[in-house]
């Protein structure tokens, strides 16, 4: 919700002018508040039970630091443990995609820097347009976006090594709701060592299917 407070001085030009831009602005973000990111282990909103829904796992949309194949090691895993989700995977939606060259979408370089400045309740243009036109052409529920993968200490571990952490977010595609936003870090090893990428994505895996028995 945007509040705005009249000043104490001024013309009414002014106090009129300045509602506006801010919701003219708030409309360009979508629905988003300005808060401090989640640390790792926090998130907003909740999982949802995926069992049974048609969902399109996005590659990793920007890497900082972590070696390996993170996109393949994240679909190792989530199809291990989320199997009874119907995964959409990148080569489907770009093989749709090169049958329809004039279809405004993408699956790597969507601009996802919003997550990372505000709390988003709901994407804005252009990313939802991109989304919901991207589920569309593939019949999709919902949309995993693995956001962020980097390589960085935990800033609230005193003297904390370096490690993996993921930033992700499901989206439900056809109204743009961010319905979870979270962020998972994985253990102390090495940026070298393939367990540091490894137990990052375990440790996002056993976020999402939480319904998953151990």
């Amino acid at each position: 919700m945007i509040e705005s407070f009249p000043r104490p001085s001024g013309s009414l030009r002014t106090h009129v002018k300045r509602p506006l831009l801010l919701a003219v602005a708030a409309l360009l973000a979508g629905c988003a508040s300005q808060v401090a990111p989640p640390v790792p282990g926090e998130s907003r909103g909740f999982p949802p039970d995926l069992r049974g829904r048609r969902v399109i796992l996005l590659p990793v949309q920007q890497n900082f630091g972590v070696r390996g194949d993170v996109d393949a090691e994240i679909r190792f895993t989530f199809t291990d443990q989320g199997r009874e989700v119907e995964w959409v995977f990148e080569e489907e939606v770009q093989e749709i995609l090169a049958r329809s060259p004039t279809m405004d979408t993408r699956t790597r370089g969507l601009p996802v820097s919003l997550f990372q400045q505000a709390e988003v309740e709901r994407v804005g243009d252009p990313l939802y347009g991109q989304l919901r036109r991207m589920a569309a052409l593939v019949q999709a529920d919902a949309i995993l976006i693995p956001i962020e993968a980097s390589f960085e200490p935990n800033e609230t571990i005193i003297d904390s090594l370096p490690r993996v952490r993921f930033t992700a977010t499901i989206v439900e595609p056809r109204t743009g709701r961010v319905v979870w936003y979270g962020v998972e870090e994985g253990e102390d090893f090495p940026q070298s060592d393939p367990r540091a990428l490894a137990s990052a994505v375990e440790r996002l895996a056993g976020t999402l299917f939480w319904y998953v028995a151990g």
